[in-house]
């Protein structure tokens, strides 16, 4: 009697479902055809949620036990309920079931028969097979992101793990098998747990492990009431649902006001500080937002010497001096370094040092008179004033690139001109001459005409640069109110946002360059 070892497999943790597990039916069936056939069964294999179409047979357990159990020759066929329960990667699956036949083993299919591999034509059908199995895995695959996409362009929630933040809910929503399916609200504890992350990422400067330390220490767990994972921290300040968006693949949905838990600007800001600090920058001159808030220091990152452009990076020590009574006193000094000069980089001129207390005091005064200067200036007079300063450098760029577009048709009209008089014989131009003229007029043409549409465009665009500029004034607000009585790590964080660049000079003359899109609003109060 032959020994039998059945494979069963399901694609997808959904098919495990009791209500759905067709995992008793394949058993059943193959169970009857191998009673028909006379086999014993020694053996039956499960693999439950394995997709037999993204995983590779090296990395299924159930694939490797079956060579395995082959070689040891501990069973003479591999039954399943349909060859495609093998697997579906038409550049793999036809190979291993080739090897099992090699190795002694029959391969058959309950509904399918038998798989051989005696003429070419049954290596041909066996490619076949698995090629049309791949196919249709490619087509389900579309069908379900198609069906995904079409689900979150209609505002609805698209399935999967509840993001934190919120909860599912049935609304009588049904599917296309008329199953009722759940939708997500905001769970309103939860979500002031995600104001709190993104206040601390952004304004506090907390990195993603200062985050979860936070949450842990204060009793705030996952769904799962485990510690919140650095993933799932990451994953939460780059996830769009939070603005009120649904998302699948790269289909988004409107915004929807009632799943907004973050506002924009915060959430646009959150992606600024993680793209700040991502490891491409971490030797890159361009960094601006600290690494870390831990140093008392307020520049760090954004302080440059005025004499030689190198970075000012803090250096600490601790002095040590004698009191009359013989007593030791111990004072640590904090000090921003030339880099340049300290370690002989570069010829500098200027300081080598500069106290801490003192710079970051003169940033710190600037920083105050400005946010008092704007709260006593009015809201209209501010957006109103930057959005003409906006709108007359986007008409001179457009006049600009207008002029030069004409200058370049024109000298394309004279030397097209010029090709007439060649033809008869009266140009100082040789054919050859004018072709390549009038080849590099064509291409800055080309390039000119691109110019302008862009500069038309922004031009069309700016009632959404109104937007903007009301949504940069309402953060310097914030900013204003705040800043006073802050503490460092939040005051750290709004200057590394507020300014691009500090030149400081010999007796501590500085030169501060705020960040442009707030440049206009500076300047104004």
């Amino acid at each position: 009697m032959k020994r039998v070892c059945c494979l069963y497999r399901v694609s997808t943790l959904g098919q495990v479902d009791k209500e759905k597990d067709d995992i008793p039916m394949q058993k059943q069936v193959c169970r009857d055809f191998a009673k028909q056939q006379g086999w014993e069964i020694v053996d039956e294999l499960y693999e439950k949620g394995v997709s037999g179409f993204k995983v590779s047979a090296a990395d299924r357990d159930a694939i490797q036990e079956i060579q395995k159990a082959a070689v040891g020759k501990k069973f003479d066929i591999l039954l399943v309920y349909m060859f495609d329960r093998i697997g579906r990667i038409h550049s793999e699956t036809p190979f291993v079931v080739e090897w099992l036949v090699q190795n002694g083993l029959e391969v058959w299919s309950a509904t399918e028969g038998q798989q051989r591999f005696e003429s070419h034509v049954d290596n041909l059908m066996n490619y076949i097979r698995f090629w049309q199995a791949s196919g249709e895995s490619i087509k389900t695959s579309e069908r379900t992101k198609a069906g995904m996409a079409q689900t979150v362009r209609e505002g609805h929630f698209r399935g999967g793990t509840v993001p934190y933040g919120y909860r599912l809910v049935k609304n009588g929503r049904m599917n296309k098998s008329k199953q009722e399916v759940g939708d997500i609200e905001v769970n309103p504890y939860e979500a002031e747990i995600v104001k709190t992350i993104f206040e601390k990422y952004v304004h506090e400067g907390y990195g993603i492990n200062s985050i979860i330390k936070y949450l842990t220490e204060n009793s705030i767990f996952n769904h799962r009431g485990n510690r919140f994972s650095f993933s799932s921290i990451y994953a939460m300040i780059q996830n769009v649902l939070y603005t009120g968006i649904l998302k699948s693949g790269e289909t988004l949905s409107e915004v929807i006001p009632r799943l907004q838990i973050v506002e924009n600007h915060i959430f646009e800001r959150a992606q600024m500080v993680r793209t700040d600090r991502s490891k491409e920058l971490e030797e890159d001159k361009t960094r601006r937002i600290p690494l870390s808030t831990r140093s008392e220091a307020l520049m760090t990152g954004f302080a440059l010497c005025g004499h030689c452009g190198g970075k000012l990076s803090l250096t600490t020590c601790t002095k040590t001096r004698k009191r009359a009574d013989g007593t030791e006193v111990k004072t640590k000094r904090v000090r921003y370094r030339c880099y340049n000069k300290s370690q002989k980089i570069r010829e500098c001129d200027g300081q080598t040092e500069y106290g801490m207390e003192n710079l970051d005091g003169i940033i710190t005064k600037v920083l105050c008179d400005l946010f008092k200067n704007i709260q006593g200036l009015s809201k209209n007079e501010l957006i109103e004033k930057r959005y003409r300063n906006e709108l007359t450098s986007c008409i001179n760029k457009l006049n600009g690139s207008k002029i030069e577009l004409k200058k370049h048709m024109d000298a394309l009209k004279t030397l097209q001109d010029e090709v007439v008089k060649a033809i008869n014989g009266e140009s100082k131009f040789d054919a050859d001459t004018l072709n390549d003229l009038i080849k590099q007029t064509k291409e800055k043409v080309a390039t000119a005409t691109i110019l302008v549409q862009q500069n038309e465009s922004e031009l069309e665009n700016r009632q959404q640069h109104m937007a903007d500029i009301q949504e940069q004034y309402k953060e310097l607000i914030s900013w204003a109110d705040i800043f006073q009585n802050s503490t460092n790590k939040t005051k750290k964080m709004i200057a590394a946002y507020l300014i691009d660049r500090v030149y400081v000079r010999r007796g501590y003359e500085v030169e501060i360059k705020f960040n442009v899109v707030y440049e206009q609003f500076c300047i104004a109060s």
